[in-house]
């Protein structure tokens, strides 16, 4: 994808979570850090186009939640999780660049709940490669993309990778 696709896919996103919640007022963006933060923002950006509402951003990190911590470092680097509002009663849409194996989704949904009780929570996913070992499922896609396990998905953006776009390459 390049940047204009992905654009129109983060687009078509807000609108669906717009459609999806009969509006955005109950409703609050928190990015898997550390695409996901970014791509919570342009979401939000949009959905304040769309409805002229400000809908509120946190992030979260959810290593400490991983239950392959173990496999990850011995002492993991835990980052702070940002929400500067509470999630009880509200509608949280998860936001992440790439769904794998929903391992990272399932830690999301528990640091979410450490947090406090949502209504509901929801998941927005730019890229949707399949493999998945656990039985989670985004509700906003932004593109399936078929991949083998040899493969890697690469979202690249600006605030990481001084370009915008996103690249299928083989580790094998």
């Amino acid at each position: 994808m390049d940047e204009a696709a992905l654009m129109r896919a983060l687009t078509r996103i807000s609108h669906e979570i717009v459609e999806k919640n009969k509006g955005a007022e109950n409703v609050v963006l928190v990015g898997i850090r550390r695409r996901g933060g970014p791509i919570a923002e342009r979401i939000r950006d949009n959905i304040q186009r769309i409805e002229n509402r400000e809908v509120p951003v946190g992030s979260i990190d959810i290593r400490f939640y991983r239950d392959d911590l173990s496999h990850l470092s011995e002492l993991p680097a835990v980052r702070r999780t940002e929400l500067p509002f509470d999630v009880t009663g509200r509608d949280v849409v998860l936001a992440d660049d790439v769904i794998y194996t929903g391992r990272t989704v399932r830690a999301a949904i528990e640091a979410v709940f450490s947090c406090g009780r949502p209504r509901s929570i929801q998941l927005a996913v730019l890229i949707d490669r399949g493999h998945r070992e656990l039985p989670i499922r985004p509700d906003y896609v932004g593109k399936n993309v078929p991949s083998a396990r040899t493969e890697l998905i690469e979202v690249r953006l600006p605030e990481f990778d001084n370009e915008t776009g996103v690249w299928l390459m083989d580790i094998s």
